[in-house]
């Protein structure tokens, strides 16, 4: 099987030599043909972590073999692959990646396989990423120098929660439909269908959520980390972390004195905790300043168990807006 050979990546791209592949399937949109002219093989795609899972699978339907590296409740930054994984990656069409900021271990990754054989698409190209400083405030000196060091470390120079706007969302499922159609040109109509139908249903959340807040007074909410930086800059709405970009950093008590005094005078009764990390700093706020604990998903993965009952990013976004509207209002 021929590969192409083309690397997507900010700023870069290296153009190789493209070739044919041929899908079996047809997306659901497409309404295929009954008369099995399908014969080569789907085109193999791996993705990192859920939302690019889920972006893939609407833009190919039935037309790739989409798989998922990451499994449910891993946490993106601090993966490592392994062998089996650099051989998965290796032996595929295309690999698909939300960024350098957020899966900081690709850069590495990348330097073991040979990207004459990979079709490798970095969805955030052409996005233009919230600065660090941008989304963390409020720290004492000492606390913001050590947020600054633990964010380095894990490459958070700036923030990758971009799958969290929907608006951004239609601008990486573009560019993961634009590098599917460089690995299998024969179905670019069926991926262009299936890119502006999943883009119109994104089109139809962001509405939902621009009608929920457009009259809001109250547009404050207290998140467990800064993971909302984009979906605030999209609404209007004002996000304040408990924690840096990562939710493993813990906040000095000068912080929690901070926030516990802005939730008193906000007259907030909510804080928001994440479905992919422990809750206990969230809980010590809560418990702290008396109020209730809300949901709020970063969406870096979904259960297993969602997945198989058809939970996915939209209905979990929609999940966002009614927790968000809580506090909201």
């Amino acid at each position: 099987m021929m590969k192409t050979s083309k690397l997507i990546t900010i700023g870069l791209s290296i153009t190789g030599v493209g070739v044919f592949m041929s899908g079996c399937g047809a997306a659901e949109q497409a309404n295929p043909s009954s008369d099995n002219s399908h014969t080569e093989e789907t085109i193999k795609v791996v993705t990192t972590f859920y939302p690019m899972y889920d972006f893939t699978k609407n833009v190919t339907q039935d037309l790739a073999e989409v798989s998922l590296l990451l499994p449910a409740g891993t946490e993106v930054h601090d993966f490592e692959p392994s062998a089996k994984d650099v051989a998965e990656i290796q032996e595929a069409d295309v690999f698909i990646y939300n960024s350098e900021e957020m899966e900081t271990w690709v850069p590495s990754l990348l330097d073991t396989i040979d990207l004459t054989e990979v079709l490798v698409i970095d969805a955030s190209e052409g996005i233009a990423l919230i600065e660090n400083e941008a989304v963390e405030e409020h720290h004492d000196s000492d606390h913001e120098h050590a947020a600054h060091d633990h964010e380095e470390e894990h490459g958070h120079t700036t923030d990758p929660h971009i799958w969290l706007d929907p608006v951004l969302v239609q601008e990486e499922v573009n560019t993961i439909k634009a590098g599917l159609i460089e690995a299998d040109p024969e179905n670019e109509e069926n991926y262009e269908v299936n890119a502006d139908t999943y883009n119109q249903k994104l089109e139809a959340l962001d509405q939902e959520y621009k009608e929920a807040f457009k009259e809001a007074e109250n547009r404050t909410f207290v998140t467990q980390h800064a993971a909302f930086a984009y979906l605030a800059q999209q609404y209007d709405l004002n996000q304040v972390a408990i924690a840096g970009l990562s939710s493993e950093e813990e906040p000095s008590p000068a912080k929690l004195a901070e926030l516990s005094q802005l939730v008193d005078q906000e007259g907030m009764e909510y804080i928001y905790f994440e479905d992919n990390s422990s809750s206990k700093i969230a809980e010590t706020l809560a418990n702290e300043v008396g109020v209730e604990l809300a949901l709020l998903s970063p969406l870096e993965g979904v259960s297993q168990s969602d997945q198989d009952a058809g939970v996915d990013y939209i209905e979990v976004m929609k999940n966002n807006l009614e927790s968000l509207k809580k506090s909201i209002r």
